[in-house]
């Protein structure tokens, strides 16, 4: 019999995570058929739902491939639960990440588990390690626009589909900031072990401040246009187009006056 301190018990699905992709389903079920009297809140409900369960994902990654690199303290912190309040930074991991979704339409990352990297032997499998996460939005973002650029819409409800390519959307950004190499960020993560150990002190006292400068940056309009710009050239390229993606987000924003979006998704 399992204890709790067993392996078993350590990687059993935790109830939290379970709860939040059941509201996944349910709202999904609900845009998709269009049960809820109020559509938005069903889109509100079913994006920032699935948005936390690809957090949740994008963090058991980075755990999986520690675990399998050598760091054997990552089931006895919990991080194999795919709980997201097991995370070293539940404020960083979800709360912010949920609070910049909301009020920009923007997936940065969150804050990540506590690795004992020196556990860990071998360059390459530090950076898998850091690879992890942002490659798993990379994933979530291709099952999200499978519909798109397989050509198999027909059928799909267009609420759904507006829904679907918001969702994509924060999963391409959030991949894309994910893998800059900015100190605190995980393409820095992925770097780091390339470097001198005189280049990482030099850079280590900035990586509590990389995803502040990131948000920053992002408020620059030309930096802000680039971004953006890439981000729809990457969803056009799997078959969403921009209107797509711009009524998703505000279907998203239940809370703003009804527009043409709305009504195209009531038609």
């Amino acid at each position: 019999m399992a204890t709790a301190a067993s392996p078993r018990s350590d990687r059993r699905v935790s109830p939290v995570f379970l709860g939040i992709a059941a509201v996944m389903a349910v709202t999904g079920w609900a845009v998709w058929t269009g049960f809820s009297a109020d559509l938005g809140l069903a889109v509100f409900l079913f994006v920032t739902s699935g948005w936390i369960v690809s957090l949740c994902l994008h963090e058991y990654a980075h755990a999986r491939t520690a675990l399998h690199g050598g760091d054997l303290t990552i089931g006895a912190k919990g991080y194999l639960t795919l709980n997201p309040l097991k995370y070293t930074h539940a404020l960083l991991s979800v709360v912010l990440p949920v609070v910049f979704v909301v009020l920009g339409g923007i997936g940065l990352p969150g804050g990540a588990v506590f690795i004992e990297r020196h556990r860990i032997q071998g360059r390459w499998k530090h950076s898998l390690i850091s690879a992890a996460g942002p490659l798993t939005n990379v994933l979530f973002a291709l099952v999200c626009t499978a519909p798109f650029w397989l050509g198999a819409l027909d059928g799909v409800p267009v609420g759904f589909r507006f829904a679907l390519a918001f969702l994509a959307l924060l999963q391409v950004t959030a991949a894309i900031l994910n893998f800059l190499p900015v100190p605190g960020l995980d393409g820095y993560g992925v770097v780091e072990p390339w470097l001198s150990h005189r280049v990482r002190r030099q850079i280590e006292p900035f990586a509590p401040f990389g995803l502040l400068a990131v948000f920053v940056f992002l408020f620059i309009p030309e930096v802000n246009q680039a971004f953006f710009g890439a981000v729809d050239a990457l969803l056009r390229g799997l078959g969403v187009s921009d209107v797509e993606t711009f009524c998703g987000q505000e279907l998203y924003r239940f809370w703003q006056t009804e527009d043409i979006c709305g009504q195209l998704a009531a038609a």
